[in-house]
């Protein structure tokens, strides 16, 4: 154990990995990670970053509702994060009347600022290596299902133990598949408003076209505040909260940058497979990605269709389009990436060093038939596998009455289990929950997605795992069908099905064509693809975890990163352009410039609000523009981010804020997989544009002076 600890933090070169590549905990930068932070420029020290005793950045750095990174950027609990993370929250306050989502919000006092129920942000107060902990009694158990029960064991004891505040919480999460376990003291604060968002037009500009790629010319951020009880501790919401106080804020500069300036990207990054074997990635080239692809264009065709020519059902749909959107275009590039890449003939050599140095250590007996298993086993679980991305993607993920079916079947099951108590609790939450859904509901809309993703699942997934009522079928009638018969269409007929006792109820719903469906498809995972790919699947955690361990012992001098788990990380590089292909060069920084350039008038992704046209045509850019007197949207660097990082902050060599990251060039959305220096780079907005959308264009100023602007300093003539 203590020689794999020691390889967890080495940080020479690896032979897949570049040097500025990697997502490092921040509780363990001290080493190499500070000499190659201050390398490329970094002027701070490790612990500005990260420190359990002293106020520092990271105390600056929740994580936004689970899925995103914001930061404090005032000493009143001001809070910067992107307008696509705080989207379902400008939509939810948003109506034809009052739609925040095309006009925008700007909230002029603090009374002024909209609660959101259901959000909430996270903070980390400190991380501790629990390994040794985690992993007591697993020396001797060879069975993974029961290593991994003593595991999860040891994990439910640790978090009820541990030594916290009344108000703060234990999560644990694993790291090198399994090798290394950190726990994690953490704040979550739940009164959290929003404060101001930009129109779409800004916060969204290029819409779906521009997702994913550079030049990119978009204003992606929003403003939210969190509140406090009077003790300034975590607290439900209440009128008679206050804003908080921070333990540190970001100070945020007007300096810019420049070609070659370093920059510090702290966040949550979601989800990386960086050490797959070659198995694996050929099979989501060819297998995965292929389906999910597919599936999402017909979903997002039909919704797109409605959302043009109706402006409520533009605003219920606005966010549900931009979620399926947003992987459906990623995975297309990540799969063209992999490709031009030649990310498979990389690891393919990289595996042949690996049995080169299992043979030249003498641990061939250990780890020579890894990758001759994982082969066999990714053979064997591609059908499930596909099956399996099926199921979820058409069932549970875009069509909104087969997603509810689901539900109701877990429902049914809880009864037949647990009996009418169990079911009549969860039926309670069950009703109160879906109220939101309905809300941004529309029977036409999801009769055309279910049409179409159905008919995709019944002739397209492997036939012998396709359950027989979506065979073969005339989809159009069978949506139709289902459609004007169900209760599921609407949330009156799904409280009405509700009604009664619990025997009643699970009778009725057997009667419904949309429940029956459902179920049909439900029965059918559960039976004949669930049981071989989860016993596939847990062949294939203990593989990795073994040829994760194999890697850090054979390699002793590499540059290993733990893949992204949705903790705290830290990931550092360059502003810098690139070459994606021959005789294409694309420049670090974009510009208002390139707004009007793309302008498109009344065009739902590129048209322009008046009032930047009139303030780029007077050129009135006030302190926010760069020395040529040009006005900054975004810039491109080498952080290595995912998923998570979205509203992460990017810092410069001081830790003052200049950027907010949102997106990643479309050529290397790969990185998730195989990260390429070359083409892989991190898309901010520009933290000048930020500061002018609201300084100049919204005119709330009160924000402006809540900040510490931090501007050039003078030179003596």
């Amino acid at each position: 154990m203590k020689k794999l600890l020691r390889a967890l933090v080495l940080f020479v070169s690896f032979p897949i990995f570049a040097q500025q590549g990697g997502m490092w905990v921040p509780s363990l930068l001290e080493g190499m990670n500070e000499k190659e932070m201050k390398s490329l420029g970094m002027k701070m020290s490790v612990s500005d970053i990260y420190n359990v005793n002293n106020s520092s950045i990271k105390d600056a750095v929740p994580q936004f509702n689970g899925g995103c990174t914001a930061e404090v950027i005032s000493p009143k609990g001001l809070l910067l994060t992107n307008h696509h993370c705080g989207y379902g929250e400008i939509q939810s306050h948003s109506s034809v009347e009052h739609n925040y989502l095309e006009n925008g919000f700007w909230a002029k006092s603090l009374e002024d600022e909209l609660p959101n129920p259901d959000l909430e942000v996270t903070f980390i107060v400190s991380i501790h290596d629990v390994t040794k902990d985690i992993l007591k009694g697993t020396e001797n158990v060879t069975d993974e299902a029961a290593k991994q029960a003593v595991v999860q064991k040891n994990i439910n004891d640790l978090q009820k133990s541990y030594k916290r505040e009344t108000w703060q919480s234990v999560m644990i999460r694993t790291f090198f598949e399994g090798n290394q376990y950190m726990l994690y003291i953490t704040e979550s604060f739940e009164d959290v408003r929003l404060v101001g968002a930009p129109p779409s037009s800004i916060g969204k500009f290029g819409s779906d076209t521009d997702n994913w790629v550079w030049p990119r010319h978009t204003g992606d951020f929003a403003l939210f505040r969190i509140y406090a009880d009077k003790n300034n501790r975590p607290a439900k919401y209440s009128k008679d909260n206050v804003p908080y106080t921070p333990k540190h804020y970001l100070p945020v500069s007007v300096n810019g940058v420049e070609q070659d300036d370093f920059t510090l990207v702290y966040g949550y990054p979601g989800s990386t497979q960086e050490y797959l074997p070659s198995f694996a990635v050929e099979q989501i080239i060819n297998d995965l990605n292929p389906a999910r692809i597919e599936i999402r264009d017909k979903a997002l065709k039909v919704a797109d269709g409605f959302m043009r020519q109706d402006e409520a059902i533009k605003i219920q749909y606005a966010s549900k389009y931009a979620r399926i959107a947003n992987y459906w275009k990623k995975w297309i590039g990540e799969s063209q990436g992999l490709k031009k890449s030649n990310a498979v003939a990389i690891k393919k050599s990289f595996e042949q060093e690996f049995l080169d140095r299992a043979k030249k250590q003498n641990k061939m007996n250990e780890y020579g038939n890894l990758l001759p298993q994982f082969e066999k086993i990714y053979k064997d679980i591609t059908p499930y596998a596909v099956a399996r991305e099926y199921f979820q993607e058409v069932a549970l993920r875009h069509n909104e009455l087969l997603s509810v079916g689901f539900r109701l079947y877990q429902l049914e099951n809880a009864y037949t289990r647990n009996g009418e108590q169990s079911f009549n609790d969860r039926k309670e939450n069950l009703i109160k929950g879906l109220e939101s859904l309905y809300k941004d509901y529309n029977k036409e809309v999801d009769q055309g997605i279910f049409a179409e993703i159905v008919k995709l699942y019944g002739t397209k997934a492997p036939a012998h795992l396709t359950p027989s009522s979506i065979k073969d079928k005339d989809y159009t009638a069978l949506a139709a069908n289902i459609y004007s018969k169900s209760a599921l269409t609407s949330y009156d007929g799904f409280k009405k099905l509700m009604n009664g006792k619990a025997a009643d109820i699970v009778k009725n719903m057997q009667n419904d064509p949309g429940y029956a469906l459902a179920k049909s498809l439900a029965d059918n995972y559960f039976d004949k693809i669930a049981p071989s790919y989860d016993k596939l699947a847990l062949e294939l955690e203990a593989l990795q975890r073994t040829y994760m361990s194999a890697q850090l012992n054979l390699f002793p001098d590499a540059r290993i990163f733990p893949d992204a788990n949705s903790t705290l990380r830290v990931t550092y590089g360059k502003v810098n352009g690139y070459q994606p292909s021959d005789a294409v060069t694309y420049n670090h920084v974009t510009y208002l410039d390139g707004v009007m350039e793309k302008y498109v008038p009344g065009d739902y992704e590129f048209d322009v609000p008046q009032k930047l046209i009139d303030l780029y045509n007077a050129k009135d850019f006030g302190q926010y523009a760069d020395k040529n007197g040009k006005l900054p949207v975004n810039f491109i660097a080498t952080n290595h981010t995912t998923g998570g990082n979205s509203g992460s902050p990017a810092l410069d060599a001081h830790g003052n804020l200049i950027g907010l990251n949102f997106d990643r060039v479309w050529e290397g959305t790969m990185s998730d997989i195989y990260y390429d220096p070359a083409i892989c780079r991190n898309i901010m907005v520009d933290a000048r544009y930020i500061l002018f959308i609201i300084d100049k264009y919204a005119g709330a100023k009160h924000l402006i002076d809540e900040m510490k602007i931090v501007k050039p300093k003078q030179t003596k003539k």
